[in-house]
């Protein structure tokens, strides 16, 4: 009569031989797909994300300024931009822009509309930073400025926002690269970046853990290069200061 010992190693061996075939074809698809990741994240997502961070500045700034404005008309306006923006989810956003205006006839392409979507959102959130920034400047400065002949707008400029500047780095350095994740969101909308590469090679391969642990590698990968950089700036913004 056969053993069961002898039945049992033969079995073994088979088992071992197919988990290390099947360790092989998860780190051949870890490596295939770790360009067609990376490069949807270049080409994609830090594209999205710093084209909606520069025009999301820009909105910001205005709306910090209007916050700040003496018109109580104009300092309103701002003040209820920027409580809706904090009071709404990014995806709400996002498919308000994208399917809502398109319900009503105004059709807005899938990358056009994350862009509008997200510097909405990032005007919101900065214009706060932004004020908070030109408020922490001593009135001092103001009066400097006034008392070499400078007007309002070009005390602004050329003393106040400088100094400002260097205050807000480290908050929208984190709101940059909160960005760069919340990007993922467009993936909703169709648009092509990493996240949505990342469903659609999972989809294909039915390897999802492995598909999206990799995914979440690239974007810990990108946020710790920006983190660098932005420790970088503060370091040399930080020579500027008397101690």
């Amino acid at each position: 009569m056969t053993s069961f010992s002898t039945l049992l190693v033969p079995a073994l061996a088979t088992i071992a031989a197919a988990d290390v075939d099947s360790g092989n074809e998860i780190w051949n698809l870890v490596v295939d797909s770790f360009w067609p990741l990376l490069l949807a994240g270049l080409t994609g997502t830090i594209p999205l994300a710093l084209s909606s961070f520069a025009i999301g500045l820009v909105l910001a700034l205005l709306v910090a300024l209007m916050r700040i404005s003496s018109n109580p008309v104009v300092s309103n306006i701002a003040r209820f931009y920027v409580s809706v923006i904090r009071g709404t989810p990014l995806l709400v956003q996002l498919f308000v822009v994208f399917y809502g205006l398109g319900s009503i006839g105004l059709v807005i392409d899938p990358w056009p509309a994350a862009i509008i979507a997200f510097s909405l959102n990032v005007g919101g959130y900065a214009a706060e930073v932004i004020r908070a920034a030109i408020l922490s400047v001593p009135k001092g400065q103001w009066e400097a400025g006034h008392t070499v002949g400078f007007s309002h707008t070009t005390t602004l400029r050329r003393i106040i926002l400088p100094q400002a500047a260097r205050v807000s780095v480290p908050p929208l350095s984190n709101t940059f690269i909160s960005l760069v994740k919340d990007s993922s969101l467009a993936s909703l909308i169709l648009v092509t970046e990493l996240f949505r590469r990342a469903q659609e090679i999972a989809a294909f391969t039915y390897e999802f853990m492995v598909i999206y642990l990799e995914a979440a590698l690239i974007y810990w990968l990108f946020c710790l290069v920006l983190s660098s950089g932005q420790s970088a700036i503060e370091r040399r913004l930080d020579r500027y200061v008397a101690h």
